[in-house]
């Protein structure tokens, strides 16, 4: 079963080992290997401990190249996954960056590892409040929003950059409207089965280039916030 979640976090050792490290090593040659190029990515990926951000029962499998669940029915993406978006973000430091879908976080904690000023909006109570307690220990100082990440957050607008970490069915128009002209966002669209990486950048006040980028599965990107039981 999984446990995530900020009670969680008061009996977890916030552990970070040399057999953590040269493992998380090996990860980045993989993801190298995989086509990932961006050296700042690879160096945030490498010092980031994804293995705080998961449940116990998966944490021997952290830097494993896959995701794995974490809690309300919600995943830790693929190392991959998170290493492919960050780069085609094409983050400079200090850019202001809003993130629909905080999870347990580490996608977060990678773009301020990078230097992001980083907006991140959750949906899920319990990962809002395990991510929201977790991040600060670990030295990353997001601004946390508990919210409906098709709306975005316009009263923080406009953003450099936007990172949707699950699958939409179509391009919430809302947030464009949150891109500064030449932001990008990168969002997954698609069925639930299978999205399209797309690339949105925002060339005028009236107009928008899109790209492809290849395959993904996400969790749906769904309006609202959770019911809380």
């Amino acid at each position: 079963m999984v446990i995530l979640s900020s009670q969680y976090l008061k009996y977890t050792q916030l552990e970070d080992s040399f057999k953590h490290k040269g493992l998380r090593l090996k990860l980045v040659d993989e993801l190298r290997n995989k086509g990932i190029r961006d050296e700042s990515v690879l160096n945030a990926i490498n010092t980031v401990p994804r293995h705080l951000f998961m449940d116990n029962s998966f944490v021997g499998f952290a830097y494993v190249d896959k995701a794995f669940p974490i809690a309300s029915g919600q995943t830790i993406s693929q190392p991959y996954t998170v290493a492919f978006q960050t780069e085609a973000l094409q983050i400079k430091r200090l850019d202001k960056v809003l993130e629909v879908g905080t999870g347990s976080g580490y996608q977060a904690a990678v773009l301020c590892e990078m230097g992001a000023k980083l907006f991140t909006i959750e949906r899920q109570r319990s990962l809002y409040d395990f991510a929201r307690e977790l991040l600060p220990k670990l030295g990353y100082h997001p601004q946390f929003f508990y919210g409906d990440g098709y709306l975005g957050l316009p009263t923080y607008g406009p953003f450099d950059k936007i990172i949707v970490t699950a699958g939409a069915d179509s391009v919430p128009p809302r947030l464009k409207e949150q891109l500064v002209v030449g932001g990008r966002m990168v969002i997954p669209v698609g069925g639930r089965q299978v999205q399209v990486m797309k690339i949105i950048v925002r060339v005028s006040e009236t107009e928008y280039t899109e790209t492809e980028a290849g395959n993904f599965v996400f969790v749906p990107l769904l309006p609202g916030v959770a019911e809380q039981r």
